[in-house]
């Protein structure tokens, strides 16, 4: 057959795709190049792309592939981290449109769903009748149900309820050759006929010939989760062909459907934390905490810890110790639960360091997000270098966990390696990240040294190369040494017997590719990077490699901004995953192969908001708003920019040139067919209210009025938008520094963050603009001055994007010196009351504010004034400064504001205020609804102007 990769045979197997297959069809090189990875240490180059619209799209597909000889790649969320998910062939990913739930069965507790159903999604829908799907990964907000049949998934409740393996009821399969069948359990499909009978039949000799090693060869425990399930094929445990098929990672079968078993969800839960010296410690103590029968038993590490809190997330109260259990029991209400989690604490003859029974449900949650960010806070070593998957999950019994602990340890010691443990210690299943130098040949030397050691080890402590996310590439190499050469015989039969021509997933557990091909390594760009990259010792591709591929940013709902774009339009090329990978293919120059110059990036960072909701909610601290004001400035430099890089990337300058006659730019505006006129040639959406300029700035009124001597100077810093189009907020937020004892000092002259050129890419003209802004705040801050910012885009700039532009002590001085008006007043004015503001509010957190400060101290202002407040969990309002303006972004930019924002806006009381401090936030609520939004500085001023006249 002709090689498929050629140009004529690809253009054949192009054309007959496209006339069998409904959904997309894509052989361009930015589709390609988003599915060279998954999120693993792997890359391989996929020869198309097809994301079906219906199962039989599926079907049409595989037989299409099938008849050109082109392999086959099944493929959820790719959230796995083995490298089971990328190939050379077509990769077809049910992720985006197949998410039917078809039928749940409360009464026979199972559930029927298609392949691309996120997890979350059916959990959430089995809730209604007090069910759940028990497997339950950390990925569990973007992972499919077809993806954890692939790896056999497990999560922390395997230790009550199992792996998928042990809660599947049913597949609808399709074979490479076209055939689709129902596999299930028991003699039920005895008498089926053509290729399905032939198969069952195949199974029988199978087992027949192997028998013996089923039953004495293949580990006994249940994260035993590398190789086929074979031994589910024995009489004894129900011939489950079904469950022998979960965890074959494609490499048999396209999963088109499941039909999967439901569990009780507890009706209360509550967390036991233990303290340990270290996690050997903690691994001993793992045996007599199961015999209490807990939903999982989770360990954390002291360094996890430390690194949630570097990345910002809530500080979370621990007992002593240096490594922690999470031990969750289940109880018939709250207080039942807690009794019998102290009944376990009684019982431990190893008392641990120290111990607390967790009942409220949010200190839970916190105590969780640690365990499952675990994949992330761990890609760095507290020294900032690299540390990487590929080790990542192996198992044993837990009754040897601590022994193989100690053992694996001293392993990494003295490969002179260093990793984080923590995982599913319940289940004697740990996970680690490993600083290996794999962007090194050498390095690349020892890291096969070393995996090969470490599958040694597991394997004479009794253990399984993976315990949860199978071997893709990262460990099939090594199932020779786990297992008996008559067992990867039987292997390679099973694959054979479903998959004969070897077009499903090649490459994986039967005829294995490298362990060490293939690695994911970037190349140097063509130009070197303008940003400092500071976290990342100024190497873009180090920063590039930040992003692992776990895919938090593909989850379509739940707390934090990330990422807006991808939730409306659902398409990976609008991830923050999907956008990292495609500038990693930029930098790597195979398949995108025009550098900074390319169109398939700048297209996919096109509907990139620069919310930087990234830097905060990727456990990694992807910046992918940095990376893209990167890429334009190097695809623009010396080329003609768009309408709106010119228009409101330099808002900043017709600001001040409108404030000379601001009414006669606002008659202008208001007339339809000169808006329309300077709409088109601006580039600004043509569904936008233009803005409308002040009577006269703040800075000017400021100016004339003067400072009210007396008090301790503070600078107050007069943003592009409050300055000359909202100049009632920082009068506002004067009159309320005033009244907490402050003289407030401008600036000496016209002098901007630069944010606006940020985000447009036009970083030379940022670092002219920031440069100013530092010699004017230099000499305020060397006299113990602080500043206050009132625009969250503009004081996130300060703080950030500053020193990432003007890296050095001047700029990290002043950077340090800037606050928000809520942070200022809670550290510097403790003993000022504010004044009580007796109402209810709904308030909207800037996405960069959310990244670079975050809103605790927000919160702790609006309650110290009194105010009922609600603080929305709507992520990004979809504005996002000039990226809602901007033509052709106005229907994402308003479903984004649509998922929650708008509508909890138009559903709140008349008399409920509306808090939102960014001028965007404020700017998409006033033309998306009805009301009026107000800067917090607004609301407090007002009360102060009708309730009280000095607080200090």
């Amino acid at each position: 057959m002709a090689d498929p990769h050629s140009d004529t045979a690809s253009a054949r197997l192009r054309h007959d795709l496209e006339s069998a297959v409904q959904g997309t069809v894509a052989f361009d090189a930015g589709t390609r190049a988003l599915y060279t990875s998954d999120a693993s240490n792997y890359r391989r180059v996929p020869l198309a792309v097809v994301v079906p619209r219906t199962v039989e799209d599926c079907v049409a597909a595989v037989r299409v592939c099938a008849d050109h000889g082109v392999s086959v790649v099944p493929r959820g969320g790719g959230t796995s981290i083995a490298g089971n998910a990328i190939g050379t062939g077509v990769v077809i990913d049910t992720s985006r449109h197949l998410r039917s739930i078809e039928h749940i069965d409360p009464e026979a507790r199972t559930a029927t769903v298609q392949p691309g159903v996120i997890l979350d999604d059916l959990r959430e829908a089995t809730a209604e009748y007090g069910l759940t799907f028990a497997p339950d990964p950390s990925t569990h907000s973007r992972c499919t149900i077809g993806g954890m049949v692939g790896n056999n998934a497990c999560g922390s409740h395997s230790v009550a309820w199992g792996t998928t393996a042990d809660n599947i009821v049913s597949l609808d399969v399709l074979l490479s050759d076209g055939t689709r069948m129902t596999v299930g359990s028991g003699k039920a499909e005895e008498g089926a006929e053509g290729r399905a009978g032939e198969i069952h039949a195949a199974l029988d000799r199978l087992v027949e010939t192997y028998r013996e090693e089923l039953r004495t060869a293949m580990p006994d425990f249940r994260r035993r989760v590398s190789g086929y399930g074979l031994d589910r094929l024995l009489p004894e445990k129900g011939r489950h062909v079904a469950a022998a098929l979960v965890g074959s990672e494609g490499t048999c079968v396209f999963v088109l459907g499941a039909t999967v078993r439901l569990v009780e969800s507890p009706p209360a839960r509550v967390l036991a934390v233990l303290g340990y010296p270290d996690a050997p410690a903690a691994a001993d103590a793992v045996p007599s905490l199961l015999t209490h029968r807990p939903l999982t038993v989770e360990g954390i590490n002291h360094r996890m810890v430390a690194a949630l809190d570097e990345h910002g997330g809530p500080r979370v109260p621990l007992p002593e110790g240096g490594a922690w259990l999470l031990v969750e029991i289940a109880g018939e209400d709250a207080e039942d639960a807690a009794r019998a989690a102290e009944a376990m604490l009684a019982d431990q003859s190893d008392r641990p360091s120290g111990a607390a029974v967790v009942v409220d449900p949010s200190h839970q949650k916190a105590l969780w997000r640690i365990r499952e960010e675990g994949a992330g806070l761990t890609q760095r070593t507290p020294s900032g270098r690299e540390a990487w998957s590929g080790w990542e999950d192996a198992a044993v019994p837990p009754d040897r966990l601590g022994d193989y602990l100690r053992d694996f340890e001293a392993l990494m010691e003295r490969h002179g390696r260093f990793g984080v443990v923590y995982g599913h210690f319940g289940d004697g299943c740990l996970h680690v990240r490993i600083d290996f130098e794999l962007t090194e040949e050498q390095g690349r030397r020892e890291y096969r040294a070393f995996m090969e050691e470490a599958a040694d080890l597991v394997v004479r402590h009794g253990g399984s190369l993976s315990g949860e996310h199978g071997d893709g590439q990262a460990r099939s190499e090594l199932l020779s040494r786990m297992y008996p050469e008559r067992l990867i015989r039987a292997f390679g039969e099973f694959k054979r017997l479903w998959d004969p021509a070897g077009l499903m997933n090649p490459g994986v557990i039967v005829d294995p590719l490298p362990l060490d091909a293939d690695v994911r390594v970037g190349l140097p760009l063509v130009a070197g990077a303008t940003l400092a990259y500071r976290a990342d010792e100024g190497d873009f591709g180090k920063a590039l490699r930040r992003c692992s591929g776990i895919g938090k940013c593909r989850r379509e709902s739940g707390p934090g901004v990330m990422c807006p774009s991808y939730q409306v339009t659902r398409e990976e090329k609008h991830s923050t995953r999907g956008r990292a990978h495609l500038l990693f293919e930029m930098a790597n120059g195979e398949v995108i192969t025009d550098g900074w110059r390319s169109e398939e990036v700048r297209e996919s960072l096109d509907l990139c908001l620069s919310c930087k909701g990234c830097l905060s909610d990727c456990p990694a601290d992807v910046d992918m708003a940095a990376y893209k004001a990167e890429f334009l400035h190097q695809h623009y430099r010396g080329r003609v920019r768009p309408a709106a890089h010119y228009s409101m990337g330099w808002l900043p300058l017709w600001a001040r040139l409108a404030g000379v006659a601001p009414a006669e730019a606002n008659r202008a505006a208001a007339l339809p067919g000169v808006s329309r006129i300077a709409k088109r040639m601006a580039g600004v959406a043509v569904e936008r209210d233009l803005p409308s300029f002040a009577r006269t700035t703040f800075t000017r009124a400021y100016r004339r009025r003067g400072p009210r001597p007396g008090g301790r100077r503070v600078v107050l810093w007069p943003d592009t938008f409050g300055n000359f189009l909202h100049p009632q907020v920082p009068a506002a937020a004067v009159r309320v520094l005033e009244d907490a004892g402050f003289t407030v000092v401008l600036p000496r002259g016209q002098v901007c963050c630069g944010l606006t050129w940020v985000s447009t890419g036009q970083l030379d003209v940022a670092r002219r603009v920031m440069r100013r802004a530092v010699r004017a705040l230099s000499p305020l801050v060397e006299e113990g001055l602080q500043v206050v910012g009132l625009e969250p885009s503009c004081t996130a700039a300060l703080r950030h994007d500053l020193v990432e532009l003007l890296p050095g002590p001047e700029s990290e001085r002043v950077a340090g010196a800037v606050h928000t008006l809520s942070g200022f007043l809670n550290e510097y004015a403790p003993e000022w009351e504010p004044p009580r503001v007796a109402a209810s509010a709904l308030a909207q957190v800037h996405c960069h504010q959310h990244a670079v400060i975050g809103f605790e101290e927000d919160r702790k202002l609006i309650a110290r004034a009194g105010i009922d407040g609600e603080v929305l969990d709507s992520g990004c309002c979809g504005l996002a400064g000039d990226f809602g303006f901007t033509e052709g972004h106005y229907e994402v930019s308003t479903a984004i504001g649509e998922q929650e924002l708008l509508p909890r806006v138009r559903a709140a009381d008349a008399d409920t205020l509306v808090l939102a401090d960014g001028y965007s936030c404020r700017t998409q609520i006033a033309q998306g609804t009805d009301r009026r939004a107000l800067h917090l500085a607004e609301v407090l001023a007002g009360a102060l102007k009708t309730g009280r006249g000095s607080g200090h």
